[in-house]
């Protein structure tokens, strides 16, 4: 007979970052982790939490990417689990946090 009190297994740091990799920010062509926006993934017991950042406080395409940000966490975590994505200003976004792909793609 099965536990079903067993808690829900809920995916590790890189299958979320790499079922976010799948969110492309709309203005540069280029996925939200490689751009560096992605600030924090935390993973509990019974939650999912994503701190994130836009290019720039005016992004007009911010809440599309929020949407698809929690679209993503929602097919990827089992049913019941709660999930959270903040917006975030600090610190605030620069260049220096794309990782070596997108700097290649931005020719930097």
């Amino acid at each position: 007979m099965k536990d079903k009190s067993a808690a829900p297994v809920l995916p590790d740091r890189d299958a979320i970052l790499a079922g976010l990799r799948g969110v492309i920010d709309p203005e540069v062509g280029m996925n939200i982790v490689d751009l560096g926006l992605v600030y924090r993934v935390d993973i509990g017991a019974t939650a999912v939490t994503i701190d994130m950042t836009m290019t720039s406080p005016a992004c007009p395409m911010g809440d599309m990417m929020v949407d698809a940000v929690k679209a993503v966490l929602d097919a990827l975590v089992p049913p019941g689990t709660r999930t959270e994505v903040n917006l975030v200003w600090s610190p605030p976004w620069d260049p220096s946090r794309m990782s070596e792909t997108a700097k290649k793609h931005f020719s930097w």
